[in-house]
């Protein structure tokens, strides 16, 4: 696996790989590499020939407040595991190459509606810095496919709606969420989590699974959402939301809705804030 730092690096080993007729897959990543970012590199590898991803942790996605300087940094590894796992090339950007003149004087996406709710009422402008740097990176890329993690819902909504919107290059394609054997969605910060604090992380997969069988049992939608945070707050997280919204732009359902939903949570534990989804069947 080969390893660049710039743009222009990227681009012409990008190119001499198109020129060879080679169909190339991107995986952005913000790294600390797990195994649900291996799966998408396995995706990665069935939807073209060559798979290049990035490890860039981007901090106009971080509020004031939020952990960007703490956020894991695991380079070493995250490099071997992804060359363990058939990408063929790392892009590994400083903040200066990513934002040429510097992060305060960035040009800035936005995504109305998709990026303003749910964890966009809870992380204001975090969907902001998640479209701004999507954007720069698929521009830089040039990639025939980029593949993301359904595990982020509203955030594979968001960059499906801004790579139409702006005819970015190549197709999104979104993987399935990876999980750990207790349900709990695999995630870089779940190493904030204790052992204790993992166990009782399962309630969330569990609420979204009782979420999902009341909608088809007919229950109404606003009921579930309010005894779901209170299954939450009882096993002990602090939920932000317990919510069912339409699975194509996530808006209210209509009373009697039950096709087409996905039911969402957001819920701190400890050092950890952690999202999960399901669609409903």
């Amino acid at each position: 696996m080969r390893t660049v730092h710039t743009v222009a690096e990227l681009r012409d080993q990008v190119a001499a790989w198109r020129a060879g007729g080679e169909r190339i897959a991107f995986v952005p990543t913000m790294g600390n590499l797990h195994a649900g970012h291996h799966s998408l590199v396995a995706r990665a590898r069935v939807e073209a020939t060559r798979v290049l991803a990035s490890v860039f942790v981007n901090p106009t996605q971080f509020g004031p407040s939020e952990d960007y300087a703490r956020y894991p940094r695991t380079l070493e590894a995250d490099a071997a595991g992804l060359a363990a796992h058939g990408c063929d090339l790392l892009f590994l950007p400083a903040v200066e190459e990513m934002y040429p003149f510097g992060v305060e004087a960035a040009v800035r996406m936005h995504v109305p509606r998709l990026g303003d709710s749910l964890c966009g009422a809870f992380r204001p402008g975090h969907f902001d810095g998640v479209a701004t740097v999507v954007t720069r990176l698929l521009s830089m890329a040039q990639a025939d496919v980029a593949v993301f993690g359904q595990k982020d819902y509203q955030q594979a909504l968001v960059i499906r709606h801004l790579a139409r919107d702006l005819a970015l290059p190549g197709t999104i394609v979104v993987a399935p969420t990876v999980r750990e054997a207790n349900g709990l969605a695999m995630s870089s910060r779940n190493q904030y989590l204790t052992a204790t604090e993992r166990e009782r992380a399962a309630a969330i997969h569990e609420t979204l699974r009782w979420i999902e069988a009341g909608v088809g049992g007919g229950a109404a939608v606003g009921a579930l959402e309010t005894q779901a945070l209170e299954r939450l707050a009882g096993a002990g997280l602090r939920p932000e939301y317990a919510a069912v919204r339409l699975a194509s732009d996530l808006s209210v359902p209509d009373a009697g809705r039950r096709e087409g939903l996905v039911a969402l949570i957001a819920a701190r534990l400890g050092a950890a804030r952690l999202i999960d989804n399901l669609l409903i069947q």
